[in-house]
């Protein structure tokens, strides 16, 4: 605990890049201003370094780039391997882990080690690694790195301990499980096949043991040759030469018969009676030609051959289809006795895999399921029915449908908002599932005890919106919106819907929810922002459109030598959906430049809109003489106030969405009036070009030119005209790369560049990153000099408005109480607070214009202005007023008649009561500020960081009190204590390596995070040290005690005649003592570190690092106690067995066979 005292007199002084006060309190720009009265805060600081800790907690999503499949039949768990060396292991709903190879080689082949809880990976690095499956986070206990050949096929048969593992020069050699040692016995490939063969086999692409006899080793080559070896006898037993190379082979469950895929699009089956030739040979998908030739089909590159008691037996494969058939998708192969259903995918089939009810490679398969994994989706189809349905997905695998282009993450919000999204996102659910249960159900998973309402919120390039669930550490989708529906669909024909053809004129930017009163806006990438009104009724209403004319204007010459300041005025589109402006290209200008057009065109009739999120405004900004509109970089709405504000590189806009109007649309340069803190390069005035179309009045009180320019904005604007931001105009032709403090911003397009890009994902979007980083250009930008050209802002810079927020605040110094405000940060590090002026009453609110005053206070950072937060005296976090949801289509109650209720809104706010004002928190790119309100005094300041800069910053509530959050683009994620800014924790996370992190990163309460870890996942962390200590009990058990299923008696006669395969013992041929030591230079055995479950990353602090050393000591010595514990019982069971099957062969041994 640590109090913060500060005496206010003179303290700015000290402070870098002290305040600015403004003009109109009397002080000059640049002077330090004291506070009124001298005044004592004190805040009580309750956070320190040992609350924070850093750790991922689950992934969400489909496996980005998969590679291999997996599936445990007694425990019910699938493994999923990826490119990156990621591994997914997925159970029940709620069962979901997530494992990393720290080489990131790609995952070849996953095989469980069946009911063990163990996981063999197989990865590109030619490494083999055994994974703990018996601890919530799986860890490596072993590894094997071979150094002489390439892993190219693995397997583990049932209930041995020896993994036989295939090798690219054709070798197999057998690895132990238990101490993942190499045994001596190899079996090479010039052994394998016949001495006259004169050919390499080629590689090693299959391995199975005989389900006849786990003595015989059926080993499939690249070339088509097959080989069963006998493993007792060293030798081949049959050797199969076949012209087309093999893709896969599967055993018919007797053992007497398997069945291979070719490269030709054949499947062969093979009778180990007569492997001369094939018993028989089929083209499934190959049909005869005209001229008597059979087509030309595809690879098939893998067959399942499954048995059934009651039915035919399941011959299951993927690929095969003929070459002629352009265009086909991807397909699965179901053939059950003469029926053939062919399967079409979305995406291409990576593995697949039927699942089976016996583990036994001997008994009748009974399959019942076929997972199917596919590039971009996972589907399990039901074969226990004829039309093979597909079971509905659990998981939350559809992340990607549409590719993410930004998200939001809001944790503790009202109770009741999570069931009501369920219930209405229900009604639109698909039909058509298997009505059976989801066959993965392996692992166990309860609720938390520390759970609260969290919800998930992704914007996709199609203009879809999607909400999540994601309370408890899980996600489940709970509604979906599609913005498009608001928009007429562009007609090919049309000339400016051609240019739309090919791209996402619909993709989403941002979006900004207030839970309490359901108000939802949606920024799109064709600069258009949405808002929607939450309702639990249908509605047929008309959504009315505004248009804004926020926009650079072209200049034919611009002249140095002219030094006239003479900014153009335009005004915006009407405030009703009667004064629409022409859509049509040619609008404007007679050489057909478009002009006060927008990019979309919004539905102009009536429509019914369903339950749910129903769009009521659209505001869009026009083209301007052929300029594309520059896309939306800040937003807020404030529901109380009912009023929406946003801006771009080109100026601001506030519009009351109550009375559909706008209040204000003027260039960042004209809100400061005479405050502006730089030194502008002057321009030349606008020449003979007086624009004439799309102009309308907003009311009859229209201002002369003249007398508009000469204002600095204040009320007047709301009857009067809106500016456009045109005092700094642009070269034709030429992009413009606006210079912030930090170097290049936001680029411009030019005329000649296409208005839109293809939003594939969030790293297409434009994101604000500094390039350079001189001290040249952070001299020119804070010098207060009014003289020195050099020093003034660069002729190329538009200052962008890169954050907004409503809230009570203090306009001006002189201000005794609280009143609604706008801050306006710019991406110049510049403040700016504007003072709003909202009739109270319900009834003068929808009739009384919105008053906006002149830009009051002025205050300054280093960097372009990311968060604004504001604390009471005592250090508590400040709500922004809201109103409370009600629902505008419900039925009219006489007895209750509907009015706004608003919190946290009126004269003087209950956190104002004591007339001590407030702290306000400020976060730019490189510092953070708190200033104290009314007097604009500087109380605190940290610089985050010099040599990188914030990407991300927020004020977030962790452990009962407030912090401020930052990610920076170097990978570091700090916290910083409210409101002394002291650093409570700063790690290297994560490097940016993909500006899709960087766009989609966001804190939210309870001390958790998420970002966009590939284009398919959602990873959530978690930077609160309490939450790292209760995951354990958060996360799923994978391993469940689960009985083995015992075989089946395989009756006298099969057992007779079939052989005496259960006395195989592999220990005897594979040991040490009867196949030596393999060669050391062979494969290094590299020990994993698997026992340590408390692994985490290393904490800032001492206390804290010894704290955890302590803790995971003692989760360590706890599970080696648990594993102790179950290796003895395994002991005990084993040395059981051993005893009963020694007795039972003592009695058995001198009986003859017809004694039995």
């Amino acid at each position: 605990m640590k109090k913060f005292r500060k005496v206010l007199d003179g303290l700015t002084t000290s402070s870098p890049g002290g305040t600015i006060g403004s003009p109109s309190c009397g002080s000059a720009a640049g002077t330090p201003t004291a506070a009124p009265t001298p005044k004592e805060i004190d805040v009580q600081e309750t956070l320190v370094s040992e609350n924070f800790q850093l750790c991922k907690t689950v992934r969400h999503g489909f496996p980005y780039q998969p590679t291999a499949l997996a599936f445990d039949p007694v425990q019910k768990l699938v493994a999923i391997g990826s490119r990156t060396g990621g591994i997914r292991i997925l159970g029940r709903p709620g069962v979901d882990c997530y494992c990393q190879h720290e080489s990131g080689a790609a995952v070849l082949q996953l095989q469980f080690l069946i009911n063990e809880g163990a996981l063999v990976t197989a990865c590109a690095d030619d490494t083999l690694h055994l994974w703990n499956l018996r601890q919530r986070r799986p860890a490596i206990l072993h590894s094997l790195k071979f150094n002489r050949e390439r892993i190219t096929f693995c397997h583990l048969p049932f209930q041995s301990k020896w993994l036989y593992v295939g090798t690219e020069r054709g070798n197999t050699h057998i690895v132990n499980i238990e101490s993942f040692i190499l045994s001596g016995y190899v079996i090479m490939w010039n052994k394998a096949i016949e001495l006259s063969t004169k050919t390499h086999p080629g590689p090693v692409v299959h391995l199975s043991d005989s389900p006849k006899d786990e003595g015989k080793l059926l080993i499939g080559f690249e070339s088509g040759t097959i080989v069963q070896w006998d493993l007792r006898g060293k030798k081949a037993d049959f050797r199969i030469y076949y012209d087309e190379a093999i893709h896969s082979v599967s055993w018919h469950h007797e053992g007497k018969q398997f069945m291979c895929s070719h490269s030709d699009g054949s499947l062969t089956l093979w009778n180990l009676r007569n492997t001369t030739k094939p018993f028989q040979i089929t083209f499934p998908h190959g049909k005869i030609q005209k001229d008597g030739r059979k087509e030309s089909c595809k690879p098939i590159l893998k067959v399942e051959y499954k048995t059934s008691r009651n039915s035919e037996p399941f011959v299951i494969f993927s690929g095969g289809l003929s070459y002629d058939k352009a265009g086909r998708r991807p397909t699965l192969t179901i053939m059950h006795g003469k029926a053939i259903t062919v399967l079409e995918m979305d995406h291409p089939i990576v593995e697949f895999m039927a699942l089976c009810e016996t583990p036994y490679n001997n008994e009748v398969q009974e399959p019942y399921a076929v997972v199917v994994l596919l590039e971009k989706d996972f589907i399990v189809v039901d074969l226990t029915q004829s039309n093979f349905p597909i079971f509905e997905n659990p998981y939350p695998m559809d992340i990607h449908e549409s590719p993410v282009t930004c998200t939001a993450y809001f944790a503790e919000c009202p109770p009741d908002i999570i069931p009501i999204l369920y219930s209405i996102g229900a009604k639109h659910k698909k039909t058509g599932y298997s009505q059976k249960e989801w066959p993965i159900s392996g692992g166990t998973w309860t609720l938390g005890s520390q759970t609260y309402p969290e919800i998930i919120i992704t914007g996709h390039a199609d203009g879809s919106i999607k909400f999540w669930d994601a309370s408890a550490i899980t996600l489940q989708m709970l509604y979906k919106l599609k913005t498009s529906k608001v928009f007429e669909k562009p007609k090919p024909g049309e000339g400016r819907a051609a240019e739309l053809v090919e791209e996402d004129p619909y993709a989403v930017q941002m979006v900004s929810w207030c839970p309490q009163s359901r108000i939802f806006c949606v920024v799109g990438i064709s600069a258009h922002i949405i808002l929607y009104r939450f309702s639990k009724y249908d509605a047929n209403t008309q959504i009315v459109s505004l248009e804004v004319r926020l926009q650079c204007e072209s200049e034919d010459v611009i002249s140095p030598s002219e030094t006239e300041n003479n900014p153009c005025f335009s005004e915006p589109s009407s405030h009703s959906p009667q004064h629409q402006h022409p859509t049509s290209p040619s609008s404007g200008t007679p050489e057909g430049v478009k002009d006060s057009i927008p990019c979309l065109k919004v539905k102009d009739r009536a429509a019914r809109m369903p339950p749910g999120y129903q769009a009521e405004l659209v505001v869009q900004l026009l083209w301007v003489d052929g300029e594309p509109p520059q896309q939306i970089t800040s937003l807020d709405i404030n529901s109380a106030y009912g009023l929406l504000a946003f801006g771009n590189c080109n100026g601001l806009a506030v519009v009351d969405y109550l009375q559909k109007s706008i209040l204000l649309c003027m260039s960042t340069l004209d809100l400061y009036g005479a405050a502006d803190p730089y030194q502008r390069l002057t321009r030349s005035p606008r020449r003979n070009r007086q624009s004439t179309s799309g102009l309308t009045e907003l009311s009859d009180n229209q201002q002369s030119g003249d007398m508009e320019r000469s204002k600095s904005p204040t009320s007047d604007h709301v009857n009067g005209h809106c500016t456009s931001p045109t005092s700094q105009p642009c070269s034709a032709g030429k992009p413009r790369v606006p210079m912030g403090p930090e170097g290049p911003r936001l680029t411009r397009r030019g005329p000649g560049r296409p208005p839109f890009r293809k939003a594939q994902s969030a790293a297409c979007m434009e994101i604000s990153l500094p390039v350079s980083h001189t001290e040249e250009s952070r001299e020119n930008s804070f010098s207060r000099s009014r003289s020195s050209s050099v020093s003034s802002i660069d002729r190329d810079t538009k200052e962008a408005v890169t954050t907004l927020q409503f809230g009570e605040s203090y306009g001006r110094k002189s201000d005794a109480l609280p009143t609604p405000c706008l801050w306006v940060g710019t991406s110049l590090g510049v403040v700016l607070l504007i003072p709003l002026s909202i009739p109270t009453e319900e009834e003068e609110r929808l009739e009384e214009p919105v008053t906006i005053g002149p830009s009051g206070a002025v205050l300054m950072l280093k960097g372009s202005i990311l968060r604004f937060a504001f604390l009471d005296c005592v250090g508590a976090l400040i709500q922004s007023p809201h109103e409370v949801w009600r629902d505008l289509n419900a039925p009219e109650d006489p007895d209750r008649p509907r009015r706004r209720k608003l919190i946290n809104f009126s004269p003087s706010s209950s956190q104002d009561a004591c007339g001590e004002g407030h702290l306000a928190v400020v976060c730019s790119e490189r510092q953070a500020k708190v200033f104290l309100m009314p007097s604009q005094s500087c109380l605190f300041v940290h610089n985050i960081t010099e040599s990188s800069f914030v990407l991300r910053a927020d004020v977030v509530s962790v452990c009962n009190s407030v912090c401020l959050a930052c990610f920076c683009a170097n990978g570091h994620v700090m916290t910083l204590s409210l409101p002394s800014l002291r650093p409570l924790m700063d790690i290297n996370y994560l490097p940016l390596t993909d500006m899709r992190i960087a766009r989609t990163f966001c804190f939210t309460n309870g001390g958790q995070a998420l970002y966009l870890s590939s284009p398919t996942e959602v990873q959530r962390i978690t930077y609160s040290q309490e939450m790292c200590d209760n995951l354990q009990e958060m996360l799923g058990e994978l391993f469940t005690p689960i009985e083995t299923p015992e075989a089946q008696n395989r009756g006298f006669l099969k057992g007779f005649f079939g052989g005496n395969a259960q006395t195989f013992d592999r220990e005897e041929l594979f040991g040490e003592a009867a196949a030596g030591k393999a060669s050391r230079s062979l494969a290094q055995h590299i020990p994993g570190q698997g026992g340590v479950e408390g692994m985490k990353a290393a904490a800032s602090g001492v206390v804290g690092d010894l704290a955890r050393a302590r803790i995971a000591l003692d989760e360590r010595g706890q599970r080696l106690g648990e594993l102790e514990e179950r290796t003895a019982l395994m002991m005990t069971s084993a040395e059981t067995f051993s005893k009963h099957a020694h007795e039972l062969m003592l009695k058995c041994k001198d009986k003859k066979w017809y004694q039995f």
